[in-house]
Parts: structure tokens; sequence; C-alpha cells
């Protein structure tokens, strides 16, 4: 039985998400405001909703173990704000990132486009052995809600991006770690297929 637990960074709004995973084969998803008992859980979604240092404030005091997560091989998956935390530090607030990536998080540019950026865009997909993206033809269309970008230091991570402005790296995949820059519980049927994939590897977790 897949066991996933969502962290609720306390925003609220986590009814998409929570019913897209149930859909694609999850038989449980809690909501969690602690990582303590992270061990019961085949998988981790750090949602897309909030601000990044009220968000990081919320998990500072379960760092730890979400390091001991990571390094035990637990599927986890960052979604838009939940990825951009993944990394060491964002434009948007001051505080330091999880630091368990790599890289920053930079503000679109708003000379260049509208920021925030809300709506579709395609994906290019650069990682062909990606299992987050298993099954995904390229050029899908995903679904946006955004201020900010990623910026890895390693491009090894970048599994696929897309074009607003400049070439954004917008899905990020290493081992056990997931992230994609959109929402996939809003992007219809290449969301859905994407949620199905993490469920599967966190089948595999069990």
């Amino acid at each position: 039985m897949t066991r996933i637990a969502i962290f609720d960074f306390g925003a609220g709004n986590l009814f998409s998400l929570h019913q897209s995973l149930h859909r694609n084969g999850a038989q449980t998803v809690d909501i969690i405001r602690t990582l303590d008992g992270l061990e019961k859980y085949d998988g981790l979604v750090l949602p897309g909703v909030g601000n990044f240092d009220s968000a990081i404030s919320s998990m500072q005091k379960d760092a730890v173990m979400l390091n001991t997560a990571v390094n035990d091989g637990l599927p986890i998956l960052g979604i838009c704000l939940g990825l951009e935390m993944l990394f060491n530090k964002s434009e948007e607030g001051i505080l330091d990132g999880l630091k368990v990536l790599e890289g920053e998080v930079l503000m679109l540019p708003r000379k260049r486009v509208k920021v925030p950026h809300m709506g579709w865009n395609n994906l290019r997909i650069v990682m062909t052995d990606s299992n987050l993206l298993k099954g995904i033809p390229q050029d899908s269309w995903v679904y946006f809600v955004h201020s900010y970008h990623i910026e890895p230091n390693d491009e090894k991570l970048v599994a696929a991006t897309t074009d607003y402005g400049s070439k954004l790296p917008v899905v990020v995949e290493r081992s056990n770690l997931f992230g994609t820059q959109f929402h996939p519980e809003k992007s219809g049927k290449i969301g859905a297929q994407i949620m199905k994939n993490f469920v599967n590897v966190c089948e595999k977790n069990e």
C-alpha cells in the first residue's frame, strides 16, 4: 500500500494535490506538519503554495530528518516553491534554503516577461531516461504559476526546460529527488501522468 505525505507549510489549499495523488495510484495520502514519523511513508511531496521564508521557517526544525530521508533514498517531489526550497537560497527571501541541491532561485526578468508567469508552456525534455517524465511526449504543455525560477549549479540535474523570456530549467531529477517548477496537479492529462510516475517510484520504495 503506497503511503505518501504532503508537507503543509501552513498556506493550505492542498486539496487538488491531495486528490491528484489519490487519483493516480497512491492508496494513502496524509497532510503533515512535521517530518517526525516520516519513515512510515513511501514518498514525500513538498507543495507549491506559500512564501519562501515562511515555508523554510516551518521546515527548519525538521531539516535533519529531511536530510536523513534524502540520504535513505525516500522519493521526494518538490513542486514550484517546494522545488525552490531545496536549493541554497532564493531572491524571494533572506533565509537560507534547505541546501539539498546546489544552486539558487532568481526572480523572473520583469523587463522581458510578465511576472508572475501564469499559464501554459511546453516542456523541452532533455533527460531521456527521466523516471518522472516517463511516457511524456516532447513539447507537452503544463501549467505554471510562479514569479521565481531555479538555477541549478549542475546542469545534469535538469530533466526539462521551457522558454519564457529565456530557457528555464523546470524539471530536475537526481536519484530519489524530483522537482517541477510547474504544477502537475493542475496540468491535465500530462500532469496526471507525471503524478502517476512519481507514485510508481514510491511504490518501488515500499
